[in-house]
């Protein structure tokens, strides 16, 4: 599960470069939402256990929690992939625990000890070496890519900590189900706006789909699953994966270039999420974490 789990997850940054050109960010982040919404209201339906309540007064918060666990993130890295490749896309992402590390000690005053010390270095130089090194024509816009990049695995940090102070106890499932339904909805208007003005290829098309239904909506019952089999803190160790096989993708699929640097940065970073998350495997079952995901 964790394998299939990480390729998934790793296959979002493929599906993202392949269909952005033509759809652009905001169309392709709430196709990815739509489709993944709609994934888990089917499952759930199927399974009968699909708890929408229309009139629930909690809506406004779960549009709040789903902008920025998936829409913001969601948009930001469709963004980036205008001008990055998917490789270093996923590689920029994983740094998600380094952010994560850091909201904590601020919001919720976790002590900096030495190990989260180091790793927080780590990471810096990790990112550094990843754009430093990138085999790609460095320019304002190449940065700016890269500052979406980490700004959506920010979101994903800010979205785990507010998911965890105020929807601490609901079901997991049902609370993906419904950040990802809000926050499609939420972000239609501004997709209608952003369209392209033109019916997108059929190629482009089946890529959303393809990273709503498989990357978002399976890949959460899965993540989900994987928690209660090994716990939380196991099932984290996905964020190792993901970016390996996000660079596998890139290169196999889009010819896309491994250079030393990326694999040097790369390593770094993945080190870094090692001190900073302090993740231990062993099948025993943590605290459930938020909705927030990491691809």
């Amino acid at each position: 599960m964790l394998l299939v789990l990480a390729a998934l997850w790793g296959a979002s940054f493929l599906f993202i470069r392949v269909a952005v050109d033509d759809i652009g960010p905001v169309g392709v982040a709430d196709g990815r939402l739509l489709f993944g919404a709609g994934t888990l209201v089917v499952l759930f339906a199927i399974r009968g256990t699909l708890h929408l309540r229309l009139r629930d007064r909690r809506w406004p918060r779960y549009l709040a929690l789903g902008m920025l666990n998936s829409g913001l993130p969601f948009t930001l890295i469709a963004i980036a992939e205008l001008r990055l490749d998917a490789s270093l896309g996923a590689i920029l992402n994983a740094a998600t625990p380094l952010f994560t590390a850091i909201v904590g000690m601020i919001v919720n005053h976790e002590r900096l000890t030495r190990r989260r010390g180091l790793g927080l270095a780590l990471g810096i130089a990790g990112v550094a070496t990843v754009v430093g090194l990138a085999p790609v024509h460095v320019d304002l816009a190449f940065f700016g890519a890269v500052a979406c990049s980490l700004g959506a695995a920010l979101c994903y940090a800010l979205g785990a900590t507010l998911t965890g102070r105020i929807a601490a106890g609901e079901p997991t499932n049902e609370l993906a189900m419904r950040n990802l339904l809000a926050a499609s909805i939420g972000l239609l208007p501004i997709a209608v706006i952003a369209h392209p003005g033109h019916l997108p290829p059929l190629g482009p098309v089946a890529a959303v789909a393809a990273l709503g239904i498989a990357c978002t909506g399976f890949a959460y019952l899965l993540y989900f699953r994987l928690i209660a089999e090994v716990g939380a803190t196991s099932a984290l160790t996905v964020t190792f994966l993901v970016p390996v096989f996000g660079v596998i993708w890139g290169a196999v699929f889009l010819g896309e270039t491994i250079t030393a640097g990326t694999l040097a940065g790369g390593a770094l970073i993945l080190a870094s999420v090692g001190l900073v998350a302090n993740l231990r495997v062993g099948r025993r079952r943590d605290a459930q974490p938020s909705a927030a995901t990491t691809a």
